[in-house]
């Protein structure tokens, strides 16, 4: 009788345990695509990380959402705590134990991914790429130090290449595992390379073109063989904006920095802080960053803008006496920081 109820009860854990193990199962690689790429694509449109980075590296870091971080904690991107004030979790990886952190949602983790890379003065570098170079990102990703291993970059490139991510940087949608494998589209042609006839010119080594009377969002965007969110981003402005004549638009990503013959502007009258960065192609909200002046505030007429580096101290908002020997004006506002 004993052992009767011994083999039921064997029996019946192993059911249970079959059962479980139906439901719980390992994501594909296809099904890890499938499932997430709409939080990649997401997160492109929102801060300009090429999706097919963001995916390439969720399947990476997380082998393909089955890891213990991704599946315990959320964590697809083997991002460590640094400066995390959230949840943590302990996990061996270069070291025992080390911390890690952890999300309440695989979204979460997704947005803070996005966070880390555009809020690290290292990645800055990144975001001169154009969306469409997944190759470029990838070899940035590795230099910045975004991972230990030599090969990081080629891992990269290879699962973006073997499972045609790059299509989703250029809008196209990947339907199912079976037309993704299937179809092989041509690739759209890099940023100034399109078949347009207009001239395009460079600021700050980014390519802008002058808009015309008649240009549209739409058309410029048909012309210049862009997606929909790019003008609006590089531009930082809302998508589908207003183009008027004469108007400079950039077809690439603004810089973090001028170049090197333009460290410092003074406002002019009627200038604003998005003005100034359209002038000098730089990033809006680095502009505000590194002259230590709140984000939608606007400089008075006679306030020195530093274009690289960083201003130590408030920023006045004026410049100093016409009296006060040129010299001892760099000397009093404009120390810079090398970042």
């Amino acid at each position: 009788m004993k052992t009767s109820r011994k083999t039921t009860l064997v029996l019946l854990l192993a059911c249970i345990a079959f059962s479980l193990a139906g439901q719980t199962g390992t994501l594909t690689r296809e099904d890890y695509i499938l499932k997430y790429k709409h939080l990649a694509i997401q997160e492109m449109e929102r801060t300009g990380i090429p999706a097919s980075i963001t995916m390439a590296q969720g399947l990476l870091e997380s082998g393909n959402g089955n890891s213990r971080l991704a599946v315990k904690a959320n964590n697809h991107f083997g991002i460590k705590c640094h400066d995390w004030n959230g949840k943590k979790m302990r996990h061996d990886d270069d070291a025992r134990r080390e911390c890690f952190r952890k999300y309440n949602s695989v979204e979460e983790s997704y947005q803070d991914h996005s966070a880390f890379l555009t809020s690290k003065s290292r990645y800055a570098a990144l975001f001169e790429i154009p969306a469409t170079d997944y190759k470029g990102w990838a070899r940035g990703l590795k230099k910045a130090g975004y991972a230990t291993s030599p090969t990081y970059a080629e891992a990269l490139i290879r699962i973006i290449e073997e499972n045609q991510l790059y299509l989703l940087d250029e809008g196209v949608d990947i339907p199912d595992a079976k037309d993704m494998l299937a179809k092989k589209p041509e690739r759209k042609k890099d940023l100034g390379h399109t078949g347009s006839s207009r001239q395009v010119l460079e600021n700050n080594r980014v390519k802008y073109i002058v808009a015309r009377a008649g240009d549209t969002y739409a058309d410029l965007t048909r012309e210049l063989e862009m997606l929909p969110w790019q003008l609006a981003k590089y531009n930082e402005l809302a998508q589908d904006f207003e183009i008027k004549e004469g108007q400079v638009v950039y077809i690439q990503p603004k810089r973090v920095n001028s170049d090197a013959t333009k460290t410092m502007h003074i406002v002019a009258e009627g200038e604003t802080m998005y003005s100034i960065s359209q002038k000098y192609a730089i990033r809006l909200d680095k502009l505000y960053a590194r002259n230590m002046i709140s984000v939608g505030t606007e400089p008075k007429p006679g306030t020195k803008l530093a274009l690289r580096g960083r201003i130590k101290g408030k920023n006045t908002g004026t410049i100093p006496k016409p009296e006060t020997p040129v010299e001892e004006q760099e000397e009093m506002q404009f120390e810079f920081d090398p970042e």
